[in-house]
Parts: structure tokens; C-alpha cells; sequence
């Protein structure tokens, strides 16, 4: 994350946006251990209770803090790692009220709503002709009536504003029925049902509205381009929606599917690089990925961490393989809301 934050700041970046999973808290993370010299494992250097109360404050001084020296605002998002007990949903909104409440953010519900003072997961802001919108599917029951109606104002807003281009939906899992489809919002009934009216809301913008829209996720460990260029997606009555993952920024990587683009990556490192008008295409944004390679991470940590530790964090690997999973009927979705 420290040599995301100094790419970042390079590429006279405006802002850098966190989808989600801020620390493991199922277990101890890695890098806040060392490493033992007969396993060659890391072993904590910290008991479960200090680990707990010490993870999201280790997160912000050594992920967030990099970006604010270097001028980069962050935008944060809600993963399924911080609902994992004993982490809820009400303690990250007091733990980071402050990213979830800055001005970009604080301004633009208050200009939706002016009595809304309520800091909530699930939050936009306009730029540039640009609406960028978190959503909250960090746990199974998501998206919740509330932030369906939430979305749908705000997207009819943006269907009738010609002042916006373009929509940019960021969030943790992907809608359902992507290519990581077994990671995904296809994990519960509720995310099936409700991401494909989310997706099919998305959809009827871009081809009725003619808004450039783009879906932006992480929780699956790797990146992929494309990701609702999918069977169900490509069936005539429906459509497929540019779509990435990007979960690159530090976790163990995971497999591919075995369908995949030939674009996708894993056992790598890096950021997601998005670019608005590219080449003069005015209101278009093109996304890359920029790899974080082995060697400027061992040259930038020099000293500061066990090379050891460095070693094993690049070697680790998960073996899961992606799995198949039913395929629930499709929703029907009268307002966004599923029936």
C-alpha cells in the first residue's frame, strides 16, 4: 500500500479508492508478525485481544497515512472482513467516520438530502461530470431495502442530469453472475436477487440514458478485466456492463476461474489506473492495471521489514479453486426491488 500511495502521488493522482477488506481479523495478518525460524511460518508477535483492537488503527497508519503525506485523498469502502466479529458494520462507521464523512462525501448526501446527517457505508460524490458511487454488499443480507431505494433515487438523478457522463459503481463483492461468480454477491439468495436488479438498473442508464457506466469491485484476489462477459449477461435480453476486479493491493492471491479473459492476473501486485477522457474521448474513463513487481517491493521495505517476511508474502499463494454454484432464477425487479 505505501508504494500504491507513492504511485499514486506520481501519477498526480486525485483521490485513491479503497473497495474494502482493510485487515484479515479471522486471523492475525501476516505482516504484523515474524517470521519463525523452525516452521519458516509467521507466528503473531501479539495476543487475539491486542490484535483486535490494535488491526484497524494499524490499517490507517500504515495504508492510509502514505496517501495523506503524499496529498492523495482516500475514499474508503466497507468489505466482508470488517463485519467478521467481533467487527460490525457500526464500529467501522465510528472507527473512520472521518473518511466516511469528508467534505466530497458529507456535501454531496446533505445536497441530496439536507436533514440526511446520518454517516452511513454507502455514499457518492460528483466530479468532473463524474458520479462516483460506493455501494455496501459486505455481508449477505445486502443490498437492504434502504440502500436500494437510496440508489435508485440517486440513479434517476443522474439519468436526467446532463451535467453527468459517466457513473462509476465501486464496490467489494461483484454483482452476481460474473465470471467470479463463486465469490461474489452470488454467496447469498438476497445478493443474487438484488445486485441483478442493481445490474439491470445500471443497464437500462446506459442504453436509455447513454451514461458511460463502469463497475468496479475487489474480494476475489486478483485482476480481471470483463468480469459480466459471462452466459447469463450476454443472453438478448439483457447486456453486459464493463466490469473489473481489482484485489491487488496485499492479500494472499487467489486462482483464477477457469474461465477467464487473457488480460487476467494473479500472483501479482498493483493498482487499478483510471484515466478520464483519454485521448480526447471526452467523458469516457479507460482503466489499466499497473503492476507492483517483487523487486520494488523488497527495495522499498529495505530495513524496515524481515526480508524473510517480505519472501514469504510474495511466495503465499491460495490454492482454492473456484467452485460452481446453482444459478437462482432470475429476479424480477419492480423500483430495484427484488420480487
Amino acid at each position: 500500500m505505501p508504494l500504491i500511495a507513492d504511485a499514486a502521488r506520481k501519477e498526480h493522482a486525485v483521490f485513491y479508492w479503497h473497495l474494502g477488506d482493510l485487515r484479515a481479523i479471522y486471523d492475525f495478518d501476516q505482516d504484523m508478525g515474524t517470521i519463525d525460524p523452525v516452521s519458516n511460518k509467521p507466528v503473531p508477535k501479539l495476543n487475539v485481544i491486542t490484535y483486535e483492537d490494535t488491526a484497524w488503527q494499524d490499517f490507517f497508519e500504515k495504508q492510509i497515512i502514505p496517501f495523506q503525506k503524499n496529498g492523495v485523498p482516500v475514499f474508503l469502502g466497507i468489505g466482508n472482513h470488517e463485519t467478521i466479529p467481533p467487527k460490525t458494520r457500526e464500529q467501522f462507521i465510528s472507527e473512520f467516520a472521518d473518511l466516511l464523512n469528508m467534505p466530497a462525501i458529507q456535501d454531496q448526501r446533505l445536497k441530496d438530502n439536507p436533514t440526511d446527517h446520518r454517516v452511513k457505508t454507502y455514499y457518492h460524490w460528483k466530479k468532473d461530470g463524474i458520479d462516483f458511487i460506493y455501494l455496501d454488499n459486505a455481508s449477505a443480507e445486502q443490498f437492504d431495502d434502504k440502500q436500494m431505494v437510496w440508489l435508485k433515487s440517486v440513479l434517476d438523478a443522474d439519468s436526467s442530469d446532463s451535467a453527468i457522463t459517466s457513473i462509476v459503481v465501486g464496490m467489494h463483492k461483484a454483482l452476481p453472475d460474473s465470471l467470479s461468480n463463486w465469490h461474489s454477491m452470488s454467496e447469498s439468495a438476497q445478493g443474487v436477487q438484488s445486485g441483478r436488479c442493481v445490474y439491470k438498473k445500471l443497464l437500462s442508464i446506459q442504453q436509455t440514458a447513454k451514461k458511460n457506466v463502469y463497475i468496479l469491485a475487489s474480494h476475489s484476489h486478483f485482476f480481471m478485466d470483463g468480469i459480466y462477459n459471462t452466459p447469463f449477461w450476454k443472453d438478448p435480453s439483457r447486456g453486459v456492463l464493463p466490469g473489473w476486479i481489482i484485489g491487488t493491493a496485499g492479500a494472499i492471491r487467489y486462482r483464477l476461474p477457469e474461465v477467464h479473459p487473457p488480460s487476467a492476473q494473479t500472483d501479482v501486485y498493483g493498482y487499478l489506473l483510471a484515466t478520464v477522457n483519454p485521448q480526447g474521448h471526452k467523458g469516457k474513463i479507460q482503466f489499466d492495471f499497473q503492476e507492483i513487481t517483487p523487486e520494488a517491493i523488497r527495495k522499498f521495505l529495505n530495513g524496515s521489514v524481515n526480508p524473510e517476511l517480505i519472501d514469504y508474502c510474495l511466495d503465499n499463494k491460495d490454492r482454492t479453486a473456484a467452485r460452481t454454484l446453482p444459478e437462482l432464477p432470475d429476479a424480477k425487479c419492480e423500483d430495484m426491488s427484488p420480487r
